[in-house]
């Protein structure tokens, strides 16, 4: 009678656990991270903000360039050696078009896409470092703007990193404010010898469809200007 008491007291504390087991991996499983989320983002070693763990490199926030950005003079780069916090630096593409970098001394860089800068950089550090891991990044872009100026909600110099229509320039000025005198908006584009052209925008033509050849891409040092 014991023996039968103590084996069915048993066989329910194994079941008992059991259940408890599955209930705590099914609660585990559904209260998971998504992609993207603080927890998720330290698991995979890298924590938000660009800060690296002992093996990962640190690459600062980049701007939003496209691939082929050709570099030029102002704009600032983010060179990460792995392993390497010497050599991983923020630096500023000189008027000359070179920066300075430790070890290999001065690079020509204004002219090159940041994938260019990243060969190039490796390969001097070969001279000095077995196989570098190098990361070279577009941080700042200062060499190409544009500006728009008047009736908008916020005026000033845009970075020009990657294409840009006056449409799209418009929306990220903040669009139109009260009084703007939209069909009348225009832009001033620097030409050869000094001079400046001018170029007409009629907004509601625009957006219906009319005279989409008016909505060119800037280009470096264009100004849009809304009446």
């Amino acid at each position: 009678m014991w023996t039968s008491s103590l084996s069915c007291w048993f066989g329910r504390f194994a079941l008992l656990t059991c259940l408890a087991f599955a209930v705590i991996n099914i609660w585990g499983y559904g209260s998971g991270k998504p992609l993207g989320s603080p927890e998720a983002t330290n698991a995979s070693g890298v924590e938000q903000g660009g800060t690296k763990t002992a093996d990962q490199p640190n690459v600062p926030g980049a701007k939003g360039v496209d691939d082929d950005y050709i570099i030029g003079p102002s704009d600032v780069l983010a060179i990460s050696v792995w392993k390497d916090s010497e050599l991983t630096r923020t630096v500023l593409v000189r008027p000359d078009g070179k920066i300075s970098l430790p070890l290999i001394g001065e690079l020509e860089v204004s002219g090159l896409t940041a994938l260019n800068v990243q060969r190039l950089v490796a390969q001097r550090l070969n001279e000095y470092i077995s196989k570098p891991q190098v990361t070279v990044i577009v941080q700042d872009v200062r060499s190409r703007t544009y500006s728009v100026l008047g009736k908008v909600a916020k005026p000033g110099s845009y970075e020009l990193g990657k294409p840009t229509t006056v449409l799209q320039a418009i929306a990220i000025a903040g669009g139109f404010v009260e009084f703007a005198k939209q069909n009348k908006t225009y832009i001033m584009r620097p030409v050869s010898g000094g001079a400046t052209q001018k170029l007409p925008f009629e907004y509601n033509k625009v957006i219906k469809g009319k005279n989409p050849e008016q909505n060119v891409e800037l280009k470096n040092g264009d100004t849009i200007v809304v009446p």
